[in-house]
């Protein structure tokens, strides 16, 4: 992968459509528009062109032209788009005309991307927060991933790392220029007020795990004995024909998951095999891994048959308990819900509980972190803050707190991608005047 080279690639769905995006990056961006379409637009401006082959000059489409110079691009380089008509032969000629000029060559997966973030115009959360947008399947999720795209962690994250650095420059102050005028008198003081903010307020985005559940979606286990009805529910919440369907106890020996949309919060429904003591060896595994999802869940449905069978609920976070068959029985008082997955009784009143518990575990947007990876970097740069302040208390030398306190600037760091130490010294000299 060569950076100097132009990229070009669709931007828009594959098939036939009535218009197909081709995106172009690169040095060679503003030679290229020349060379298919005859002149190039005002920046920003969309114009008509004939785009032609370069070689023999046949017409190849009429196109809306766009001509973006860099840096104020997606990719901070010079940068042009191709509106062209969708038709699947219309695409392939421009495409080979595009890749048989010299320098010129097809784009990798993400590479636009890529590019972007290595030009400053995207930090690597935001960049994360892109590929949530593309991948949201609820509202609740596109939300989440747009708020991330605007930089709300990038912004937070750096904001840390600033607090971090200042830290940083005071205790190297207090190390190497403590007879200078300018450095604090009660510099330990200043010091440890700042890594307790920094620590408490890091720890408060931690204990906030709403947003890696919302991007990942809230897990729902159906569980019960066999022939409770789990599957037949499991087809009535999918609106569709995913699970079979049998009078035939033990039907079901895997787990089968669905993904949908309530209320505009994700929900994963898992249907699971009916739990009981079973001479088989594949149903005994099917039991197994039911019992496993349902103490991993985020709620467990426990689905009560009319006949009461009597299986010990496996444990899990929450659970309800659910009546099926409403139409053969209701008197089961002990049930929070009682429904009819055929002929559809309850089920309103199950999928509006559905919707608030979900609500309920996945907050109301407030978590910036939706990602295992910022996990883990503010864990370390929690620990390493909570390190660096143990270190200072009981007096131990400076140059460890220090490292720790380095430390936690670069875990900090990973999370936009911006790792830089030459920035202490900048602030280091900037605060105190040191050398002047």
């Amino acid at each position: 992968m060569r950076s100097d080279d132009t990229i070009f690639a669709t931007a828009s769905g594959h098939g036939r459509a009535a218009v197909c995006i081709i995106r172009i990056s690169g040095p060679q961006s503003l030679a290229i528009l020349e060379t298919l379409g005859g002149s190039v637009p005002e920046p920003r401006h969309a114009a008509v062109r004939t785009l032609r082959e370069p070689v023999s000059g046949e017409p190849l489409d009429q196109a809306l032209v766009l001509w973006m110079p860099g840096p104020r691009s997606f990719t901070g380089e010079d940068q042009a788009e191709l509106h062209i008509h969708g038709g699947l032969a219309t695409r392939a000629a421009v495409l080979k005309a595009l890749g048989a000029i010299p320098g010129c060559r097809p784009a990798e997966a993400g590479e636009f991307t890529r590019r972007a973030f290595l030009n400053g115009r995207m930090d690597l959360s935001q960049v994360e927060g892109l590929a949530d947008v593309i991948d949201a399947e609820t509202e609740a999720q596109r939300r989440q991933a747009m708020l991330q795209l605007e930089g709300r962690l990038g912004n937070a994250a750096e904001r840390w790392r600033e607090g971090i650095l200042q830290v940083l420059a005071l205790l190297e102050a207090s190390l190497d220029f403590s007879d200078e005028g300018d450095v604090p008198e009660d510099l330990e003081a200043d010091i440890l007020d700042r890594l307790d903010h920094l620590h408490a307020e890091i720890g408060q985005a931690l204990s906030n795990r709403s947003g890696e559940r919302l991007r990942e979606g809230f897990t729902v286990v159906l569980a019960g004995p066999p022939n409770a009805g789990k599957s037949t529910l499991l087809n009535a919440l999918a609106r569709r024909d995913v699970a079979i369907v049998s009078p035939i106890a033990g039907t079901t020996r895997d787990v089968i998951e669905v993904h949908c949309d309530l209320g505009g919060l994700p929900v994963v429904i898992v249907d699971t095999a009916g739990l009981r003591e079973s001479q088989d060896i594949i149903e005994q595994e099917g039991v197994s891994r039911a019992r496993a999802r349902a103490q991993d869940a985020d709620l467990v449905l426990w689905l009560v048959p009319p006949e009461g069978a009597e299986t010990e609920a496996p444990l899990a976070r929450r659970s309800l308990k659910v009546g099926t068959k409403a139409d053969l029985n209701r008197s089961r008082h002990d049930c929070d819900l009682l429904i009819s997955a055929s002929t559809g009784e309850g089920l309103p009143e199950l999928i509006a509980a559905l919707e608030h518990e979900a609500e309920v575990a996945l907050g109301q947007g407030d978590a910036i972190l939706t990602r295992e990876r910022h996990r883990k970097a503010l864990e370390r740069t929690h620990r390493s803050l909570a390190a660096g302040r143990e270190l200072l208390v009981s007096r131990g030398p400076l140059e460890l707190a220090a490292e720790e306190v380095r430390l936690a600037a670069r875990a900090v760091g990973e999370i936009t991608g911006r790792v830089d130490v030459e920035d202490v010294l900048d602030r280091l000299f900037s605060s105190f005047c040191i050398g002047k």
